[in-house]
């Protein structure tokens, strides 16, 4: 009787693995293109706002900032290949920032990440990383790479982006001045070449003028002076040449009380006065000045 049945058990368990391979079969690709397409859907951001977030770390901020700062390079990264739009990417830098507002690599990444995407950087994209940088520049007010980074980004890359030709304008003059305050800070007295043919291209002859001046006074380099010589004498200044010596020298004799700083450093600490000498002067006197740009000879009435 068991051998009478056993034809029809094994027929029954052939019919069962038939139609289970027949399903799979007939649902398989439907399920491929739905997981296809949930991959391509936007990504779910999980992290609380930063107010929230500074709570949720335990007081362990640096570490949690190091981890979304990896987490935020690697989803770049993999939606920029992919050739999806990444809308997170604000909330990483929101959280980044809240918790560690001084954080330099993001000022170094911000324009990048937030204007190179998919469909297309805009020009709230572009508005939005100028209210990074000037973040940046709040909280590392002597950082010449931020100040560098501010003024390259208005002056070159984020005017692009916008449409008005007055909105563009002011975004390269004040790019412009960026640039200055970096040289100011120890950046690359080139810098304040290119400044100085921003405002000249723009009618800002005088802010050119003393844009070179400035790189003048602030670089040691003879080949750099001279070609700074001859844009004054392109802009009709070349009486300011006498006034940038001026400031080179003074400059020089100011940096013989530090001679254990490189130039760099130097020009980063500043004029550095006599606090004794400054005391009640609440920087009045040019002699108390704690900027360059007010304690040059050029800058003296």
């Amino acid at each position: 009787m068991s051998r009478a049945r056993l034809p029809s058990d094994v027929l029954g368990l052939a019919l069962v693995l038939a139609l289970g391979a027949f399903g799979v079969a007939a649902t398989q690709p439907g399920l491929a293109r739905g997981l296809h397409a949930s991959k391509a859907r936007e990504d779910v951001y999980l992290f609380p706002p930063p107010d929230e977030l500074k709570v949720a770390t335990l007081g362990y901020r640096a570490a949690f900032v190091d981890m979304l700062w990896v987490t935020l390079r690697v989803q770049y990264g993999m939606h920029f290949v992919e050739k999806r739009p990444f809308p997170d990417v604000t909330h990483y830098f929101d959280a980044i920032l809240g918790l560690e507002p001084d954080f330099a690599p993001a000022y170094r990444y911000v324009d990048t990440m937030l204007c190179y995407h998919e469909p297309g950087g805009t020009a709230e994209d572009a508005r939005r990383v100028r209210a990074y940088y000037e973040r940046g520049i709040a909280a590392r007010p002597t950082d010449h790479e931020v100040w560098l980074h501010y003024g390259q980004f208005l002056a070159f890359m984020g005017a692009t982006y916008l449409t008005s030709n007055d909105e563009i304008e002011r975004w390269r003059i004040d790019g412009a001045a960026a640039l200055e305050r970096a040289v100011e800070l120890g950046d690359d007295p080139s810098r304040s070449m290119s400044a100085a043919t921003l405002l000249s291209q723009r009618g800002k002859r005088d802010a050119a003028v003393r844009a070179l001046e400035r790189a003048y006074a602030l670089t040691d380099d003879a080949a750099t002076r001279k070609i700074i010589v001859h844009q004054l004498g392109e802009l009709k200044a070349a009486d300011v040449s006498a006034k940038a010596a001026e400031d080179a020298s003074f400059i020089q004799r100011v940096w013989g009380r530090w001679p254990f700083l490189d130039r760099g450093a130097f020009l980063l600490l500043g004029p550095a006065p006599d606090p004794l000498s400054c005391a009640g002067s609440r920087g009045a006197d040019p002699k108390c000045a704690t900027d360059w740009e007010p304690a040059l000879p050029s800058s003296q009435p």
